[in-house]
């Protein structure tokens, strides 16, 4: 492809820089990471399928047993898994994809600012926005759950953020309020809606914003006190189990945020392949999601020296004994440069995070030992 061609000179130095800021990155988490080395990471985008690793008749009947086997060895880790659970690995190079409730809606949670980011990257390819426009951003903006930014914005009043930083801070720390911000300069959720069927990205929903989002998953109606402090923590705490539950059984059923993980993997391949974005822009998300800080022992935790990962977590709210929208998603590439879109979504769960973070794991390693 042309596209590769004129860029290739480009991808050695990116690729080269990725590395460097993955390997040094601080990655916050309550469990421990393992140090370990890291595969050279995908900033450049793939070869065509029918590249020449693939060709003729025992690769292609090797890599159709080895789907068999992969498929196999995830329903193993799928029918012991307590809730709904949801896994899809999708092989770019071969095309096959494998998983359990490959077409089901779950949760996505914060694995929905994936379309925000490349709704906010397609317009910058069109022309409608720059990497260096400023976003304003003020109290009245401010979101709930993690949003790093909230301190700058409460002790300044005001603050002014590229494009460019608020989606550094919204994929590489999942700030929801940097996801707001850029949620609201994309034109809103019509916009989300509009990139997603113009790409076809099929059984993917896109939500009304973090606010409205998690205060109704609660059972609650947005304030915009509750951007401050514990002060959601409190409300929430304060409405009877019931209508706790009731809310969050009616989220789960029918979650307006869903999408499947097939739909999501084979997003992802489109993102690889070049078919969302410039190539610019491909690589600049696909850089980013390199250097993901949240979620090391999630997917990521799997994977073996020689190996890399980009990818992007999404995680919902507890109701006791069960946690919901508990994902990580992404792109998994092998030391010889080929490359499986992974997606577990662990919709509803009685599982211990620990227990969870193993399921995503053994995912990882199956898809290597099948590789």
């Amino acid at each position: 492809m042309t596209v590769q061609k004129n860029i290739m000179s480009r991808y050695v130095k990116v690729a080269c820089l990725s590395f460097l800021i993955t390997a040094c990155a601080a990655i916050p988490n309550n469990a421990p990471v393992q140090n370990r080395p890291v595969g050279k990471p995908v900033t450049q985008l793939p070869p065509p399928p029918n590249s020449a690793h693939q060709n003729g008749s025992q690769s292609s009947h090797k890599g159709q047993s080895n789907a068999q086997n992969l498929q196999q060895e995830i329903f193993d880790l799928w029918r012991v898994f307590p809730g709904k659970t949801g896994i899809s690995v999708h092989s770019l190079d071969e095309g096959w994809t494998v998983g359990q409730r490959l077409d089901d809606l779950f949760p996505q949670q914060s694995v929905s600012k994936l379309w925000v980011a490349m709704t906010i990257l397609d317009q910058v390819d069109r022309g409608k926005l720059r990497l260096d426009d400023e976003v304003v951003i003020t109290r009245n903006d401010l979101a709930v759950f993690y949003q790093p930014v909230r301190d700058k914005v409460l002790r300044e009043g005001e603050v002014r953020e590229s494009v460019a930083s608020l989606l550094e801070r919204a994929i590489t720390q999942s700030d929801n309020t940097a996801n707001d911000s850029l949620l609201r300069t994309a034109g809103g959720p019509e916009a989300v809606h509009d990139f997603i069927a113009k790409h076809q990205l099929g059984a993917i929903r896109f939500g009304p914003g973090e606010r409205l989002l998690q205060s109704g998953i609660a059972g609650l109606t947005w304030k915009q006190e509750y951007s401050i402090g514990r002060n959601f923590y409190t409300a929430r705490a304060n409405l009877s189990y019931d209508k706790r539950k009731s809310a969050l059984d009616n989220y789960l059923a029918d979650p307006i945020d869903g999408a499947s993980p097939r739909a999501i993997s084979l997003a992802l391949a489109k993102l690889s392949r070049g078919k969302l974005l410039s190539y610019g822009s491909s690589s600049y998300l696909l850089d980013l999601l390199n250097r993901v800080r949240s979620g090391p022992n999630r997917l990521k935790g799997g994977v073996p020296s020689g190996w890399s990962i980009g990818h992007k977590t999404g995680t919902g709210q507890d109701l006791p004994p069960i946690s919901t929208g508990y994902n990580d998603v992404g792109i998994l590439v092998a030391p010889d440069g080929r490359q499986y879109m992974v997606a577990v979504m662990l919709g509803d769960t009685t599982a211990s995070i620990p227990e969870r973070m193993q399921l995503m794991q053994s995912v990882v390693r199956a898809i290597v030992r099948n590789h």
